[in-house]
């Protein structure tokens, strides 16, 4: 028989509601403050919003500034933005998370003699709810899944990379294989959907790269051989910069020290990148026209994706760079698709719309920028914020920050869709934000008990899932850096994780063979 607990004496009630009296005093703001000045500036822009306002400290709540600052730019109650506030000096970043009592003034940041300057971000409009339960886990490959992607315009379909040879989509709304992708001969290592979801494609440790049509699973032509060792990383070339609506080329690194853009059409190598001295461990297609690939041999490249020329070449790291990342990768992935779900009708619409996303994302104090972040095995992070191509001064570009924190090698790095918040995996056991326009440290999120493989944010920036050795997955508030969900069910290591573009669902895999489809 269960033993039963008897139920608190009345001085226990009484020594447990001094305690809840004593805490909630201990957490209030005091009322004798009186008043802060607070000046509103654009993060993107850089301009201030009116004059300073004079604000009660009791009353400066993140809701309320939020309140004044739709006020002040004239919004409608129905027109209302979410903004996130952030307050920046001394290389220091300082989220505004609950009120500027406990943010600034408590810990004496500020004081009430100061004119406090917040710079605010808009916020997704939409909300994504944080994934809580297994939807589906799908057997179908033989060996350890490699790499999972969700296509860039629904959650319904998510393709896997595998090594067992081969690749597969599913049908993530019933939990069933949709097609099995067949021709590699060694290990799927890693697969990308176009941006507009009419190809996708598949790197190898066989030296080749493939083409597939994703609506019956066959082969696109043949495959694109030319590189003598593995396929490391693909990058399609963004969708605002094609020449039309069916040419599209690619970008893929190998281990035998080069990159090659390919033209999916023709099926033929259209560039060579030869520089770096060593495996090229990642390439990402910027939307200006510049191809970043990150090198075993310590360094970063940046090259014309037009002639095939080298730009510039960053160096900071002392060791192997193992991942790079853009504030742009959302916008260039997802293209013309957004959270509303309308998708133009004629093509000079999608590209035009493609455009409008990617420079509004990238714009920073009315500049064309875009961001790089680069994670190492020497246990540090850069951040660089390299001029758009072409330019006269990326000879000498230096990182915008060091970022500093990890114990251990840093396998894998990501921008938020929102390009404000940068997070990092380590094999230290933990994963790092960053605040991503000074470099500035945020959160540590503890709660893994191995290495950390790699992170993924959701679309509205909120949240933020991760992978790792200790076979869970788990959902962080990226405001807080508190542990939101935890998700055990994989019986062994999660090498893969992603969250579909349109927020509805969290795919992984790992070395347990199967596909795992998370649901709110």
């Amino acid at each position: 028989m269960a033993t039963v607990l008897p139920p608190p004496s009345k001085r226990q009630k009484t020594a447990i509601a001094e305690k809840a009296h004593d805490q909630q005093s201990i957490d209030a703001i005091p009322s004798d403050l009186g008043s802060v000045r607070v000046h509103f500036y654009d993060q993107s822009t850089g301009r201030p919003s009116g004059a300073p306002v004079a604000i009660p400290v009791a009353d400066a709540t993140v809701k309320n500034l939020e309140l004044l600052l739709n006020t002040l730019q004239g919004n409608d109650a129905s027109e209302r933005v979410p903004y996130r506030f952030t307050f920046g000096a001394d290389g220091q970043a300082v989220d505004i998370v609950d009120d500027i009592y406990r943010a600034l003034l408590k810990p004496g940041l500020r004081t009430t003699e100061d004119t406090i300057s917040l710079h605010y971000t808009p916020q997704a409009i939409f909300r994504v709810r944080a994934v809580s339960r297994c939807s589906a886990s799908i057997p179908g490959h033989g060996e350890a899944i490699l790499a999972t992607s969700f296509a860039s315009s629904s959650s319904s379909r998510l393709v896997t990379g595998s090594g067992d040879n081969n690749a597969r989509i599913f049908d993530t709304d019933t939990g069933t294989p949709f097609h099995t992708l067949k021709g590699h001969t060694s290990w799927v290592l890693v697969a990308s959907w176009s941006p507009d979801d009419t190809a996708i494609a598949t790197g190898s440790m066989d030296n080749t790269v493939r083409l597939w049509d994703p609506q019956s699973g066959q082969p696109l032509g043949q495959p694109l051989r030319g590189h003598t060792k593995w396929i490391t990383s693909l990058a399609w070339e963004p969708y605002h910069l094609r020449q039309s609506s069916t040419f599209q080329r690619l970008a893929s690194s190998s281990k035998d020290s080069t990159v090659r853009i390919w033209d999916s059409v023709s099926q033929r190598i259209d560039l060579v990148l030869s520089g770096h001295k060593s495996s090229v461990s990642c390439v990402r297609w910027g939307g200006t026209g510049t191809i970043y690939t990150a090198s075993h041999d310590k360094t970063i490249k940046l090259w014309d994706s037009t002639e095939g020329t080298l730009i510039s070449t960053l160096t900071a790291h002392a060791h192997w760079v193992n991942h790079l990342a853009l504030s742009t990768d959302f916008v260039l992935r997802t293209a013309y698709h957004d959270h509303t779900g309308a998708i133009p009708s004629t093509d000079n619409e999608k590209m035009a719309k493609a455009k409008q996303r990617f420079e509004t994302a990238a714009t920073i104090n009315n500049i064309l920028t875009e961001r790089l972040v680069t994670a190492s095995d020497d246990c540090t992070i850069y951040l660089w914020s390299p001029p758009p191509a072409p330019s006269s001064n990326t000879a000498t570009i230096k990182p915008v920050a060091r970022l500093l924190g990890h114990q251990k090698q840093v396998n894998h790095v990501t921008f938020s869709p929102s390009g404000t918040l940068i997070a990092s995996s380590s094999f230290d056991n933990h994963i790092k934000l960053w605040n991503a326009a000074t470099g500035a440290f945020l959160h540590t999120l503890r709660g893994h008990v191995a290495a950390v493989y790699m992170s993924c944010f959701s679309p509205d920036s909120r949240l933020l899932v991760s992978g790792s050795k200790d076979t869970t997955l788990k959902v962080w508030d990226t405001a807080t850096g508190k542990l939101k969900e935890d998700l055990p069910g994989h019986r062994d290591e999660v090498f893969a994780v992603d969250w579909s573009p349109d927020g509805r669902g969290v795919g992984s895999g790992g070395k347990d063979k199967q596909v795992r489809v998370w649901r709110h």
